[in-house]
């Protein structure tokens, strides 16, 4: 009986803390309705089943005590019981998959507004790429990989001349402007997650994932990887920054783009060759 009660008080507990505690986080995304939906149709479906089971087996050990006369009753089979269980799974696979499929069309059928952004992600950094002037992200190729040029574009494809580089843990995005997240990896297998907007996907090296959100808070957030990469995993971390249009530019101006970064290696270059030719 003792057992029993404390079961039942589990599962009273489970509720109560449920209902209490505020465990969801601020609406910052457009996603965040779509997504939190989702979650809590999860809690529902997979709450009842834990509610069932746990009556289940406090009635159990009340119903079934233990005496010594008793003897329990053998049954290898029980067919009825077993399509039961088949049909309550189903339905409950269902339940759990059917609205994630939705879910899961809205996150990666991305507006014809949305702006392209590149998250590049190696052990343990991440990287960024903005479109320039022209709003196009020239191609790239990991081949073309370098020092010098640390994305891999394609040097005959002029679009990539302008695009913004970034090579530091903080990203700007502007406020109500919908994004793409254009996710690569360039070694392993990492995960691109920011949760207080719901958004999360494997990179996968050799592929380009994405997914899209439009950012309706201003604030600042965490990145991290979500997908185990090697012993510098805990540190792969980052910040995106959610600014209104005014402090948006003013980072934006403070950026580089990948022709001034040529520029600047062949300046380096030159320098270095002038200091060797006076020794």
């Amino acid at each position: 009986m003792h057992v029993a009660i404390a079961l039942t008080l589990v599962i009273i507990g489970s509720i109560a803390f449920h209902f209490w505690t505020p465990w969801w986080w601020t609406e910052v995304a457009s996603n965040w309705g779509n997504i939190d939906d989702t979650i809590i149709l999860t809690f529902w479906v997979t709450g009842a089943v834990f509610i069932a089971v746990c009556l289940f087996m406090a009635y159990c050990v009340w119903r079934f005590e233990y005496k010594k006369n008793r003897k329990a009753e053998y049954k290898p089979e029980n067919a009825k019981l077993e399509w039961v269980l088949t049909i309550f799974t189903t339905l409950g696979v269902i339940a759990l998959l059917a609205p994630g499929l939705i879910v899961w069309n809205k996150f990666v059928t991305v507006p014809d507004e949305a702006v392209d952004i590149e998250v590049m992600a190696q052990q343990w950094f991440w990287n960024y790429r903005l479109p320039g002037e022209d709003g196009i992200l020239g191609t790239t190729d990991i081949r073309n990989i370098t020092d010098e040029n640390p994305f891999g574009i394609n040097l005959d494809d002029l679009a990539g001349y302008d695009d913004i580089l970034i090579q530091a843990e903080d990203l700007h995005i502007l406020n109500n402007q919908p994004v793409k997240i254009n996710l690569r990896s360039i070694d392993v297998l990492h995960d691109f997650y920011v949760p207080q907007f719901r958004a999360k996907m494997d990179m996968v090296p050799g592929v380009v994932t994405y997914y899209w959100f439009t950012p309706i808070k201003t604030g600042n957030f965490e990145i991290l990887c979500a997908e185990y990469c090697g012993t510098g995993h805990y540190a792969m971390r980052g910040r995106v920054q959610v600014d209104e249009e005014m402090e948006y530019q003013q980072w934006l101006e403070e950026q580089i783009t990948f022709k001034e970064m040529l520029a600047s290696i062949d300046k380096i270059d030159l320098i270095k060759l002038a200091s060797n030719i006076n020794d």
